[in-house]
């Protein structure tokens, strides 16, 4: 059995249906330097969306305001309509609880790119941590769903192992299997590789690779553009808090219409 197919039979049969992102008016600004300046982006069910920008451009930034690890100070985000850090009353938002923040935020599942993996936790614990934490299973059937995802990340024989047993790129691999494990309708990935041995990344690229095929909304910050060349529906360009451009792969990458993208891609693909 492919991986792919071993992956598809534990993501949500709703994920072609559910995933819809739209972000409207963003801004967010740390004391006088403003990160994002007005950002407009809908990102559709099912769509892998590549974020490429130089250092400091404010795509990570970006991504974390689609669950809420980063608060806006002005415009909205929502996924399929509902706000994760807010609740709108009359014509105001007004940020929610915590506890409510957490229990809309696990639609969203994110893959840092240092892991942030329990260290003190296997892998297999790392995984069901959340789902028994949230009592969405119980034990057994989360010691289940734990082992299956850690065999389609290629991790079945690490289910013991603690992350400082494990490679890098074992460890984002369970850190992927962690994000899957709530079966959200939205995946972010922020820099999955950037933390990663050279002869690390393709490992996790081939499980990014194959969630890119199975209708899952995805969002990826990455510094590889080859590989948001090969599995982006559409790449979206970020320079100083803007969107400057955004198309297919073709386009952004093989005919930049910005002079700020042609140079990048220039400096990017040599």
């Amino acid at each position: 059995m492919s991986t792919t197919t071993k992956i598809a039979q534990a993501t949500d049969a709703a994920a072609t249906t559910t995933g819809l992102v739209e972000i409207h008016n963003v801004h967010k600004s740390y004391g006088g330097l403003e990160v994002l300046a007005g950002i407009d982006l809908t990102i559709q069910p099912g769509e892998v969306v590549s974020i490429l920008g130089p250092s400091g451009s404010g795509k990570s930034t970006l991504l974390r305001t689609i669950n809420h690890l980063e608060s806006v100070d002005r415009g909205s985000v929502t996924v399929d309509g509902t706000f994760i850090g807010y609740e709108l009353r009359g014509d105001k938002l007004y940020e929610l609880h915590e506890k409510e923040i957490l229990k809309r935020r696990t639609q969203v599942g994110i893959v840092f790119q240092n892991f942030n993996l329990f260290p003190h936790l296997t892998a297999l614990e790392n995984v069901i941590e959340a789902p028994l934490a949230l009592k969405r299973l119980g034990k057994d059937d989360a010691r289940e769903l734990g082992l299956g995802l850690l065999d389609r990340v290629g991790l079945a024989d690490k289910a013991a192992h603690y992350p400082r047993q494990l490679s890098g790129g074992q460890q984002q691999r369970v850190a992927i299997a962690r994000a899957l494990a709530l079966k959200p309708k939205v995946i972010l990935f922020d820099e999955p590789t950037s933390a990663l041995d050279p002869e690390l990344v393709g490992e996790v690229l081939d499980v990014i690779r194959d969630l890119a095929q199975l209708g899952t909304t995805l969002v990826i910050v990455t510094h590889e553009v080859g590989f948001a060349r090969e599995v982006s529906d559409r790449i979206v360009f970020v320079d100083q808090g803007r969107i400057v451009e955004q198309g297919t792969p073709a386009e952004v990458l093989g005919n930049p219409q910005h002079p700020r993208t042609r140079e990048f891609v220039a400096k990017v693909l040599g």
